[in-house]
């Protein structure tokens, strides 16, 4: 007989939630195949069976909340006999529906949605390249599942017909059946033509247990979502088993719940017309989570902007000097991106709170320098972060940029490279922009705005002479990084840049 036990369920995170059971008991499973869906505050998780045999044993019923370590269930390894064990009239009743459906499903495979890093829950199916009915390869690309941050791409799990089972636009999450390849495309058509009725029966059943009060365990991950929301778990449509919330409807939820007398106040809020010569398009959810984490950090942060200008003079002639030697030693073009890098380190390692962040009543400073890069592509603005960018050379760091920004067009970026860093970079000079202000990007508590180099008249002692030019600016937290602090960082970059060799000399 073999455990199943719940993992390790990730940093900080101490419980989780038992959202769904794919096996009854008496079942045979195989190694390694998916039992048990498991919720947390941040992610979903999946757990598998340890070995080939029956599933003997539930330890824990759906909704119930576990710890790392505690036993789900347990598998009886070849166990065949065992499965006759159970064997009861409704038994009987399924094994008899079992023999009626076409031999042929047993070899259909799921195409389920795969996991899609941390913290995110849910996303967006895109188009599918196939059609219900077309034969596939394996391993062909069926569709793009698009989420708050990355396109996650699905390909068919082996050769045959494929179903489909979620529409184009359909939110769904890190587990949920999508679609199904079958080796004929009778056995396809027979679970498509099935797949509407058991999809409507949780949605009603929830909802009467949840307008019934039935509902009354939530797992940590809803706790959170409704209690910093103050949301009413009985007002939540429940889509979960045994009608229980999950974090999706709970985040569904917010927004739409409002006071009982504000209700005339709803309509409103309806869409409006679209005219003639308009045409609606629903925001992607890259651009939904830009516009809110922008709006989020304009009502959080205390921001303030301050600007400089710095001549490039010295900078391109640098450049220009050495530009021909540098791509046949190093492979790679040398850019400014490089030179403002090395100078926003050396700026950070001097004024630590602007690489610094607020945490409650907490200040946390850094000490590595993971600068985000922010990059425009076809879908929205993403912010891929350089690695420990202090200890890169400039052909380093000109090589981590150019890498960054290929993967972030061709939508290959990882969670990872999203996530953890501690100064953004944002360069608007290549679109021609002169000036702007820069937003925060949290919980950061600075970025570096560059911006288009102008040949303008200078005074230079005494005398006016043509300098290219350009402007920089730095929008910083005003809660952590005071004005004296933010104008001599910006100052420092100032002086890197107009006199590059201060920095050979560690000046």
């Amino acid at each position: 007989m073999a455990d199943i036990l719940t993992p390790a369920l990730g940093e900080s995170v101490t419980e989780a939630t038992i959202a769904k059971w794919t096996k009854k008991v008496g079942d045979a499973v195989k190694k390694d195949e998916l039992l048990v869906e498991l919720e947390t505050d941040k992610v979903s998780l999946e757990v598998a069976a340890p070995a080939d045999g029956v599933l003997g044993a539930i330890n824990a019923a759906e909704g119930d909340t576990v710890v790392p370590g505690t036993v789900l269930g347990s598998v009886t390894e070849g166990g065949a006999a065992a499965a006759a064990a159970p064997a009861s009239a409704p038994a009987k009743a399924a094994k008899a529906e079992a023999k009626a459906a076409p031999a042929a499903a047993a070899s259909s495979i799921d195409i389920t949605v795969p996991v899609m890093g941390e913290s995110v829950a849910e996303g967006s199916m895109g188009k599918w390249l196939k059609k219900s009915g077309d034969a596939v390869k394996k391993d062909e690309l069926l569709v793009e599942i698009e989420t708050d941050k990355v396109a996650v791409e699905v390909s068919a799990p082996a050769d045959g017909v494929l179903t489909i089972a979620a529409d184009e636009g359909a939110t769904v999450t890190p587990g949920q059946k999508i679609g199904s390849v079958s080796g004929s495309g009778a056995a396809a058509s027979a679970p498509a033509a099935a797949a509407p009725a058991p999809a409507a029966a949780p949605a009603n059943t929830g909802s009467a247990q949840v307008s019934g009060g039935k509902n009354d365990t939530l797992s940590p991950a809803v706790q959170r979502v409704v209690a910093e929301n103050n949301l009413d778990p009985k007002a939540i449509a429940a889509t979960g088993p045994k009608g229980n919330i999950t974090k999706a409807d709970a985040i569904a939820a917010i927004g739409q719940a409002a006071p009982a007398p504000a209700a005339a106040a709803a309509a409103p809020s309806a869409p409006r017309a679209v005219g003639p010569r308009e045409e609606r398009v629903k925001m992607t959810r890259l651009r939904q989570t830009i516009a809110r984490r922008l709006k989020e950090s304009q009502n959080t942060a205390a921001q303030l902007t301050t600007f400089n200008e710095v001549d490039m003079t010295n900078v391109m002639a640098l450049r220009a000097q050495y530009k021909e030697v540098f791509e046949k030693r190093h492979g790679v073009k040398l850019g400014f991106m490089s030179f403002f890098t090395k100078a926003v380190v050396a700026a950070l390692h001097e004024i630590p709170a602007v690489n610094a962040e607020i945490d409650g009543t907490d200040i946390i400073y850094k000490n590595h320098y993971d600068i985000g890069v922010a990059v425009g592509t076809e879908k929205g603005l993403v912010v891929p972060v350089l690695r420990d960018a202090d200890t890169l050379s400039l052909a380093g760091i000109e090589k981590g940029i150019g890498a960054l920004g290929k993967a972030a067009r061709d939508g290959a970026l990882t969670m990872d490279q999203l996530q953890g860093g501690t100064f953004t970079i944002t360069n608007g000079g290549t679109y021609g922009s002169l000036m702007s202000t820069p937003i925060l990007n949290a919980p950061q508590s600075g970025i570096l705005g560059m911006h288009n180099i102008v040949q303008r008249p200078m005074a230079i002692n005494g005398e006016v002479k043509i300098r290219p030019m350009m402007y920089l600016a730095l929008s910083y937290d005003h809660r952590i990084v005071d004005g004296k602090e933010a104008v001599t960082f910006l100052v420092r970059i100032k002086e890197l840049l107009e006199d590059p060799q201060r920095a050979l000399l560690d000046l």
